[in-house]
């Protein structure tokens, strides 16, 4: 350690690679997870088994209805919480399937307005199954027994689902977000200075209208709900938003190749890509799959966790458009074989994506606009074609977009001719496959991994007992003070008062100069 001071901030970061590979840190922690299903599991699943292989016990709190958190584990230990309803596939499912119809226009008129007012209301819904599941947990006297007598030291959660930070709060535990999002919007909107003048508001979608919507939205459904919990088991003094602001510590799971320069804050660490590794050898079918290709290489599509099928109309289309290119083709598809389909495409239920994405031969990648296949597709250096939906999926695209790496359609106008010419642009412009290397060289030199910077910082805020010191007092702060409001209002006061006074002296001073001037004539 001596040695390394003398290099000031490399050695620091050499440093932390040295404690966080060489074993365990702070053996025998004890750390209570509350993860958000789907995607965002298969982001926590992978620390919880590094922080599991370090020596940490590991408890997850997971709903009786949930999609892909699983009961039995080798890793971790489940409190499984009973619920009626909730994340599950059905419910994501209608989600789907009202998107789809107003994306293709299937509404019109006071339809398409009672379409958009179902699809707004789904956000409530999802609100109110977590509420319920936090209110269950707290009504529990047997199980908040248990998790109080369990000690944990840390409570590391996925702000998007309201539980976890609820439940850190009731527990006097310290808090870690794995985080892109919150339920209040993009992570860095809620804890970091966001001037509107040079930050895109990420989730506004084809404009800026969106935001207000989506904030009105929030207020009024989300966090009414979620405070609606903290009035009934903490007093109407504790502010929901607040408890999400006091967080020790946000993993963020972006950096700045992918995002765009932007305002942070101290305790925001950057892990984008912490999931991306090295390609494995591809399994005997596809590798022969993949090399009959020949010198035209393969592209893969997948649109990730949520969507296993397109609507026919769609499957159709996409079908065709890649039949009538000399490149192979694997998709992950579960629903009716197209008709349309050529004998270059392999329709496949699940696909090893990181070692596909990692090939020599691959080409081009058809993605949704996941967190998740954007980084990995960054991390190897592969372009993409982006199909977004919902969510952030339409704003990752477009960062790539704006970085040359990426071709951004809409599933409202898509159709074979559009599509094939989107893929063969992608495929046969040099300049997406450069950006995307470029981009990769950057991403990968880092002087620490992603994932020991994540795991480094878990363990110190459960050796510190938290990290305060590096939290801002701004979240503490009434917007009128944050926004120096108070400080505003007093200088055009005082300035007011001294206009004022000058006034009224010049004022006697001409009074003063017409009397003597009278008296003089």
């Amino acid at each position: 350690i001596l040695g390394l001071r003398g290099f000031g901030e490399s050695g620091y970061y050499v440093l932390i690679t040295i404690l966080v590979s060489f074993g365990p840190v702070c053996q025998g922690d004890k750390i209570l997870v509350v993860p958000l299903d789907g995607s965002h599991w298969l982001n926590m699943d992978i620390i919880i088994q590094a922080l599991h292989k370090r020596g940490h016990t590991i408890d997850v709190v997971r709903s009786s209805k949930n999609w892909y958190i699983k009961e039995e584990s080798a890793y971790y230990s489940s409190v499984t919480v009973p619920v009626t309803e909730g994340f599950d596939e059905k419910f994501i499912k209608n989600y789907l399937r009202t998107l789809f119809d107003i994306e293709r226009g299937k509404f019109s008129g006071l339809n398409f307005i009672k379409a958009q007012v179902e699809a707004y209301s789904l956000m409530k819904t999802l609100a109110n199954f977590i509420s319920n599941m936090t209110v269950t947990m707290f009504e529990d006297e047997n199980m908040m027994k248990m998790l109080k007598n369990r000690q944990y030291d840390l409570v590391l959660t996925d702000p998007v689902w309201g539980t976890g930070v609820m439940l850190a709060h009731y527990l006097k535990l310290p808090v870690v977000f794995m985080v892109r999002w919150t339920a209040g919007g993009e992570g860095h909107l809620i804890v970091a200075p966001s001037p509107l003048s040079y930050i895109p508001m990420t989730g506004s979608g084809h404009s800026d209208a969106m935001t207000f919507i989506q904030r009105v939205q929030y207020r009024l459904q989300v966090k009414s709900a979620y405070q609606a919990v903290c009035d009934k088991y903490f007093g109407p003094h504790v502010d929901y938003d607040a408890l999400v602001r006091a967080a020790d510590i946000w993993l963020m799971r972006v950096d700045f190749v992918f995002e765009f320069p932007r305002p942070t804050m101290p305790n925001i660490v950057y892990i984008g890509g912490f999931q991306c590794k090295e390609a494995k050898t591809l399994p005997k079918d596809l590798e022969d799959f993949v090399q009959s290709s020949g010198e035209h290489g393969f592209i893969i599509m997948s649109l990730g966790t949520f969507i296993a099928e397109l609507p026919s109309e769609i499957t159709e289309e996409v079908a065709a458009a890649f039949a009538q290119l000399p490149q192979k083709v694997i998709w992950k598809h579960q629903g009716e074989r197209p008709s349309t389909l050529g004998n270059n495409t392999m329709l496949v239920d699940w696909m090893p994506q990181n070692d596909l994405l990692g090939h020599p031969k691959i080409r081009a990648f058809v993605a949704h606009g996941g967190t998740n296949g954007l980084q990995e597709a960054l991390f190897h250096g592969v372009p993409v074609i982006g199909l977004p939906l919902f969510f952030d999926q339409y704003d990752n695209v477009l960062r790539l977009r704006d970085r040359g790496g990426a071709k951004l359609l809409s599933l409202g106008t898509l159709n074979r001719n559009v599509f094939l010419e989107s893929l063969q642009d992608v495929l046969y412009n040099p300049a997406y496959k450069e950006n995307m290397q470029r981009l990769s060289t950057h991403h990968r030199d880092k002087p620490v991994k992603p994932l020991d910077s994540a795991l480094f910082w878990i363990e110190f805020v459960m050796r510190h007992k938290g990290a305060a010191h590096l939290q801002s007092e701004s979240y503490k702060m009434p917007w009128y003070i944050y926004h120096s409001v108070d400080v505003i209002a007093f200088l055009l006061l005082a300035l007011c008062t001294m206009f004022g006074m000058i006034f009224l002296i010049i004022r006697c001073v001409w009074r003063m100069f017409c009397k003597r001037k009278t008296k003089q004539d």
